[in-house]
């Protein structure tokens, strides 16, 4: 393999890839989409299948990609390479490499929108930016978007720069902590309001009238995107992971986290809608609508609308950012793989693609509105074809590739490493040969038929 002789840079230890891989897991998608699918899709229930999924879906897919970076000390494609020159391994691996290439760029523009907000929440607009239709004038106005969207990338991109240790690692042991206390005192803001009770039993306390298909649906996509499962991370980031860490330990570790961070989320966000609005569940809009148009109106009709957009949005850039920064940092380490190059050429190469895919993500509601890919404006398009069609698609292919060719009893002795425990060695094993294939394929098949109204989710 190209680049093989190089040095692999490593996590100083269990902490440090926990956090790193709670920190790309802590990202917009539990922060706008969690919230939001826990209202649609049953409060309580949906809260209950999400964790179930996470403690068996999800933890066998994180097990099998940490193990696989650590076993091969390689990104994606060299991982899958390592077992053959086959081109349905390689293309296993790159598929599960392309993906944090093209999620960046658009990630990166919403990474804007943040930016702007807490600038503006900074100079004391609150008022400004609950009114009518300030979004939408926003992100159609010109070259506003592009300008906020090039700000985020380029501090990604220092960060990547910094190395592994120096930036990914030091950066999310920063970030998370503050980002917990944040989503704490968010919360506790958040449930205090009148009438926001409400909303909080609705969210936390299953209600099994309120269950259907949808909600295992729903909470298996969620806890796809939540968890950073087939996005080449969780390889990129084993390969860093030394061999005296638990794999069983730190994947623990990481659904705790993002299990917490969900919760934290939709207890920030759901009982101030509800208190908000009356206890109704449809003003919980879905995406972008709800923290840029949704959050600040109910800030604003709470008092201390500067003070807690200032946190609020603090918080929602942190978990951004180290989303941000796993992404680049996959598509960073495939490059240096395959090409042999060097950190820093392989970070100015990821940052050229970031900055040409997402100004076309930034300008799509603006000067580039009239271009529309199966009617979709750009952002929406690259979000529908990763998260919808490629993400799944890659699920699969690392299932099948586990399971029969590289072997479940291999990704066993590497979980067990060192005298390291896997006490849930069978639900790990039943869940890959069985459960995790059937799951990726109904995530597949629903979000593709959503899309183009085949049903409604």
């Amino acid at each position: 393999m190209k680049g093989h002789n190089r040095k692999r840079s490593s996590f100083s230890g269990k902490i440090g890839f926990v956090l790193a891989a709670a920190g790309a897991s802590v990202g917009l998608g539990n922060i706008w989409r969690f919230p939001y699918l826990a209202a649609k899709y049953g409060g309580g229930i949906f809260l209950l299948v999400y964790i179930l999924l996470a403690l068996t879906f999800g933890y066998a897919m994180i097990i099998a990609e940490t193990a696989l970076g650590r076993m091969t000390k390689k990104s994606p494609v060299g991982a899958f390479g390592a077992y053959g020159s086959n081109w349905k391994y390689r293309f296993g691996g790159w598929i599960n490499a392309v993906i944090p290439m093209l999620i960046v760029p658009y990630y990166s523009t919403i990474g804007g929108w943040v930016v702007k907000y807490l600038f503006e929440y900074l100079r004391g607009n609150a008022n400004e930016l609950a009114a009518d239709g300030y979004f939408t004038t926003f992100i159609s106005g010109g070259f506003s978007p592009e300008f906020w969207f090039l700000v985020f990338a380029a501090a990604t991109l220092i960060i990547i720069f910094a190395g592994v240790r120096n930036g990914i690692e030091r950066v999310s042991k920063l970030m998370m902590p503050v980002l917990v206390v944040l989503a704490v005192i968010i919360a506790i803001f958040s449930m205090t309001r009148e009438g926001a009770m409400a909303g909080v039993k609705y969210f936390l306390i299953p209600n099994l009238d309120n269950f259907s298909w949808m909600t295992v649906v729903s909470a298996m996509g969620q806890m796809f995107y939540s968890l950073s499962i087939a996005m080449g991370i969780l390889i990129t980031f084993g390969s860093y992971m030394k061999a005296d860490v638990s794999i069983e330990g730190a994947t623990r570790n990481v659904e705790i986290f993002d299990t917490v961070i969900a919760i934290m989320a939709g207890l920030m966000i759901i009982p101030a809608v509800f208190a908000f609005s009356g206890g109704d569940p449809e003003a919980l809009q879905a995406g972008p609508s709800l923290m840029f148009i949704t959050i600040p109106k109910v800030l604003a009709s709470m008092g201390f609308a500067t003070p807690a957009g200032i946190l609020f949005f603090l918080l929602v850039l942190f978990a951004a950012l180290t989303s941000a920064i796993a992404l680049t940092e996959s598509a960073v380490s495939t490059i240096e793989d395959e090409l042999g190059w060097s950190r820093k050429k392989a970070t100015v190469c990821i940052g050229g693609v970031i900055i040409v895919l997402g100004t076309l993500s930034s300008l799509g509601y603006g000067p580039l509105s009239f271009v529309k890919i199966i009617g979709m404006q750009f952002l929406d398009f690259f979000d529908f074809l990763t998260n919808s069609v490629m993400m799944p698609v890659a699920a699969l292919a690392t299932c099948l590739f586990v399971v029969r060719v590289v072997k479940l009893n291999k990704i066993a002795e590497e979980v067990e490493k060192n005298g390291a425990c896997f006490k849930r060695r069978k639900i790990f094993e039943f869940m890959m040969k069985y459960l995790c294939p059937f799951f990726v394929v109904i995530i597949l098949l629903s979000s593709v038929a959503s899309v183009f109204g085949l049903i409604s989710m």
